[in-house]
């Protein structure tokens, strides 16, 4: 009898052991997989257990948390949603996370591993520390007077600091109030249904996330492949660029809104917008010169973050050349986001030298300590220094003296260019109307703000429509923020 009690043991003893080890097994090896499975109401629970970490403008947060006493306890709250909903995006219970809060969710829910007291404490102890704030590189003032100039118009607006890429106003009208999608229920569910149906897509980040035909604005891009390819020697000579010009391979003449462009010197054609010399310069310059220059100033990058993703700009790498002749004036295919168009002027503005763009100042502990300082980066060379000189100067004149004239600020040194941009069958489309520009105090050494206006106005009149009529008052604004901080 003793016998077998003893291998009755043996064997509970196994059964022990088999158990003590599949429970080791899944605990070490099958951890991460129960926590991530959908089916784990836990780990939502959890996640929602503690208010979320904020995302500051300066010093004060324009995010919130409110415990609602449900068993999602913490959802999370905006102050002036709309106006700063292109940079914080939303955090749902029922959509998840984008834009600030999707990428940088980790230090907001406080599971980042750089705010943890010691390394590898979160893996240690399966806690969570309290969600870390997030500091932008947004200024108030820059951010509300482009959020006003735009007043609901369908746009965007684009500002940076050219010496540092620090992203200085991000702005997409028509916006909507993130926290209507923060909780759960058909609340939620319908203000998501409404939002989705919505004919003038408030959702669309049309700042990073959505590209135009970036038309005259673009022609600052060809000037600098055609000065730096040594295909323009010196800015005020004559072209050769003939009147009527027919794009190379076909019948089809390009036409000039603006008058005097035949053999128009590169200063001229800036000035006063000659879309014939600039697509014979692009021509010139030959498509392999005109991928080098647009790749420097960020076109055709799959992998820009800021740190969210930021939609590829287009410029075609196989093309004819009556195609590289439109597409050197900003028509064609190549396409742009408003904050790209930002970086083109922000490489003028900088001597050539483009620094990445970035949102995100540093990251802080619930207590103000930074755990994160992110640093200032050059991201391209995007032209001679020699190059940009030469571009402020004429970026100048089309203030002073050209299609500018609605940027001009008394006493302060702006340079900028229109853009009208053509679209639709046949050009049928109520054209995009973009404005870039810079702007330089009378006591600084170097510009402070670098600006790209984009306003879609489809209600507006083709005839009405202009870069310099819509998109530049609204930049002269911007810019005027950003010399009062």
């Amino acid at each position: 009898m003793i016998r077998y009690i003893r291998h009755a043991a043996g064997f509970c003893l196994l059964l022990l052991l088999a158990l003590l080890a599949n429970a080791g097994r899944v605990q070490l090896f099958e951890a991460d997989e129960l926590n991530s499975n959908s089916a784990n109401r836990r780990t939502t629970i959890d996640r929602y257990d503690q208010p979320r970490g904020n995302i500051l403008v300066g010093d004060e947060p324009v995010t919130g948390s409110k415990d609602t006493g449900e068993q999602l306890a913490y959802e999370r709250t905006y102050r002036h949603g709309p106006l700063y909903a292109p940079v914080t995006g939303y955090a749902s219970q029922t959509y998840g996370t984008t834009l600030l809060e999707n990428a940088e969710d980790g230090v907001l829910s406080g599971s980042a591993p750089v705010l943890a007291p010691l390394p590898l404490w979160g893996d240690l102890t399966r806690s969570r520390q309290p969600g870390g704030d997030v500091v932008t590189t947004i200024e108030d003032s820059m951010q509300r007077a482009a959020y006003e100039g735009l007043d609901g118009r369908r746009g965007a607006v684009a500002a940076l600091d050219p010496a540092t890429g620090r992203i200085l106003a991000l702005v997409s009208s028509p916006s909507y109030d993130p926290e209507v999608l923060s909780g759960t229920g058909s609340r939620v569910t319908d203000a998501w249904d409404r939002l989705n149906r919505a004919p003038s897509r408030p959702m669309l980040n049309r700042a990073i996330r959505q590209t135009y035909p970036p038309g005259s604005a673009f022609k600052i891009v060809t000037a600098a492949a055609a000065l730096d390819a040594g295909v323009v020697t010196d800015p005020d000579a004559d072209t050769d660029t003939p009147s009527p010009y027919v794009l190379p391979g076909t019948s089809t003449v390009l036409p000039n809104e603006a008058k005097g462009c035949e053999k128009a010197s590169l200063a001229e054609a800036i000035r006063v917008s000659c879309n014939t010399v600039m697509a014979h310069l692009g021509v010139q310059v030959g498509l392999d010169g005109m991928l080098e220059a647009v790749g420097g100033f960020g076109f055709n990058d799959n992998d820009l973050k800021i740190p969210s993703r930021v939609a590829r700009s287009n410029f075609d790498g196989d093309m004819s050349d009556d195609q590289l002749a439109q597409s050197s004036i900003g028509q064609f295919d190549t396409a742009a986001t408003p904050l790209q168009m930002a970086m083109v002027a922000s490489a003028v503005a900088n001597g050539g030298e483009l620094m990445r763009p970035r949102l995100v100042d540093r990251v802080t502990t619930e207590d103000g300590d930074t755990v994160r300082q992110q640093g200032d980066d050059s991201y391209h060379r995007a032209m001679n220094p020699t190059t940009a000189q030469q571009l402020q100067r004429m970026m100048v004149d089309v203030v002073e003296n050209g299609t500018g004239a609605n940027a001009a600020i008394d006493g302060v040194t702006v340079g900028g260019k229109t853009g009208t941009a053509q679209h639709g069958i046949d050009n049928s489309g109520t054209p995009y109307a973009w404005f870039i520009a810079w702007a330089q105090a009378p006591d600084s050494g170097r510009p402070v703000v670098a600006v790209a206006v984009v306003v879609e106005d489809a209600a507006a009149d083709r005839a009405d429509v202009s870069g310099g009529g819509n998109a530049a008052p609204i930049a002269r604004a911007v810019m005027e923020a950003a010399l009062e901080d």
